[in-house]
């Protein structure tokens, strides 16, 4: 099975102060066991190495960066699809919504994918099968 990985999933499973992190790191490594194949995108790489930075610091993104990041298949985001989101996320007019979401949302749709490693609603808000 092919799932999207979301910012929410790694941060949690990576940040031991996270109340998710159990449930995310327990996830995470049934996901490794069981040789998913987990996809996301270069917007959510970018979003996470900005949080892990400002709220862990720099050992986190080192972490983040030799122990996650080889694990995952990276959709990088072109112009088309950046506008297609952006469109999206305007139309939504949902504050809440970021525009990242919306490019996740746009790469699975574009991938065929369902099911989404996320503690992010608005993955199911958007019809979208989440685990955990």
């Amino acid at each position: 099975m092919t799932m999207f990985v979301d910012t929410s999933a790694l941060y949690a499973a990576i940040n031991a102060g996270d109340a998710s992190h159990q449930h995310a790191k327990a996830v995470w490594e049934s996901v490794a066991q069981r040789r998913e194949t987990l996809v996301t995108s270069n917007y959510v790489l970018l979003e996470t190495i900005a949080l892990l930075g400002r709220r862990l610091g720099l050992q986190a993104v080192r972490d983040f960066q030799t122990q996650f990041v080889p694990t995952l298949k990276v959709h990088w985001v072109d112009q088309s699809l950046h506008q297609l989101a952006m469109a999206a996320m305007i139309t939504a007019g949902d504050r809440d919504l970021s525009l990242v979401d919306c490019v996740s949302f746009e790469v699975m749709r574009h991938l065929g994918l369902d099911m989404a490693l996320t503690f992010d609603v608005h993955f199911a808000r958007q019809g979208f099968r989440c685990l955990p």
